[in-house]
């Protein structure tokens, strides 16, 4: 029978993911990530807790035009962000396969980087790429890659279609066809905000804790988002009713689906951070998610996952996978890896990652991300008080 804490959890849990979803698609500095950053802002203070919203400039992809023409037919897609772009007449010429002697070569893909792809951008064999989602998504949109390389953009123009139309571009390919891709962008100066928080500990000589999650993405991210949120902010509540003796700092940054310049910036602005905490626990993407799911937790070294292993014995919990400690993490625990710091992270599989369809209520497990959430807010109030 799940007690009051429990059912106080899932319903705060639940408002939270609702609320983050239904605002909208949360692109780095658009009018919804921002928005969105000052709701948050909103829920810190609310926990009694002070936060700040830190502002920093970038140039923000404005997409103007991207399409691709096959005959009569006119699609729509979404152009890679850290690829280089066409102007209004775009690039027409034959379709193939990717690799093949094509014009613009023409692939099946995953919202994940691929070194095919990668080397095809670079290679010069195509004037252009075309990005097909994968069969196993549904047919309302493209699931698409993060612009890893945002701030230094190369290779050719590429666009990301649904595979709604896989069948026409297919046979296209076959024939060789010729077809017309236009990916016309411009870059705008814009601003985007990273929503910081802390709870001062009662020993100063004792080195912090630092808890983070991104909180931006292509879409509306209900699943691949919501529960970091969720989760961060159930920490912060616990570990404000129970004190702490560490110094416990929070961070929520933008700019993940552009090679996590949110956290850079944050990172420039408290050099040492990396490595003079105690510890980073990182609360990635897609723990909530009900479709494909999978927990996996990452660990910087044995004796985080010894932490971690306390809680999860309490709650007779057990991931799908781990990361092995001497492998690069994945998401934001990459960077403190990076930097030589400790971690302990959370992240999980997403039948819906990247794509439009990763909504609220259907993409989320509510009652499965609260049992993680749980363990993580109890993990929070060991760290801050060891």
């Amino acid at each position: 029978m799940p007690t009051n804490l429990e059912k106080n959890r899932l319903r705060r849990t639940v408002k939270y993911i609702e609320d983050y979803s239904n605002q909208g698609v949360h692109r780095t500095g658009t009018k919804v990530d921002n928005d969105s950053a000052t709701w948050l802002a909103s829920q810190i203070y609310d926990l009694g807790v002070t936060p700040q919203i830190q502002r920093f400039q970038f140039q923000r992809v404005d997409v103007k035009t991207a399409e691709f023409h096959l005959g009569s037919e006119v699609i729509t897609g979404l152009p890679l962000y850290d690829c280089l772009y066409t102007d209004d007449r775009g690039i027409e010429g034959s379709l193939g396969p990717l690799g093949s002697d094509a014009d613009i070569g023409v692939i099946r893909s995953m919202p994940f980087r691929s070194e095919l792809i990668e080397t095809a951008r670079v290679n010069g064999n195509h004037k252009a790429i075309l990005l097909v989602t994968d069969a196993s998504f549904p047919d309302s949109g493209p699931a698409a890659l993060n612009a890893e390389y945002f701030g230094k953009p190369f290779g050719v123009p590429a666009l990301q279609v649904s595979n709604r139309y896989w069948n026409q571009i297919h046979s296209a390919a076959d024939k060789k066809e010729k077809v017309r891709i236009i990916v016309l962008c411009e870059y705008l100066a814009a601003e985007a905000r990273n929503v910081v928080a802390e709870i001062r500990g009662s020993d100063t000589a004792l080195a912090p804790i630092v808890i983070m999650t991104p909180r931006s993405g292509w879409w509306q991210c209900a699943a691949e988002r919501g529960g970091g949120i969720a989760c961060l902010l159930e920490m912060m509540s616990a570990i404000k009713v129970a004190g702490n003796r560490r110094r416990v700092i929070f961070t929520a940054n933008t700019g993940h689906e552009l090679g996590h310049i949110g956290l850079d910036d944050y990172l420039t602005g408290h050099p040492g951070l990396l490595k003079s905490a105690h510890m980073w626990v990182h609360l990635g993407a897609n723990f909530a998610a009900k479709y494909g799911a999978g927990v996996r937790l990452q660990y910087s070294d044995a004796r985080a996952r010894q932490d971690m292993a306390i809680e999860l014995t309490n709650l007779a919990l057990k991931p799908a996978t781990e990361t092995p400690i001497a492998q690069r993490p994945f998401g934001e625990a990459g960077n403190v890896y990076d930097g030589n710091g400790r971690y302990i992270s959370i992240l999980g599989g997403n039948s819906l990652f990247h794509h439009p369809d990763d909504t609220w209520p259907d993409a989320v497990d509510p009652e499965a991300t609260v049992k993680w959430i749980t363990a993580f807010s109890q993990l929070g109030i060991r760290l801050a008080n060891t």
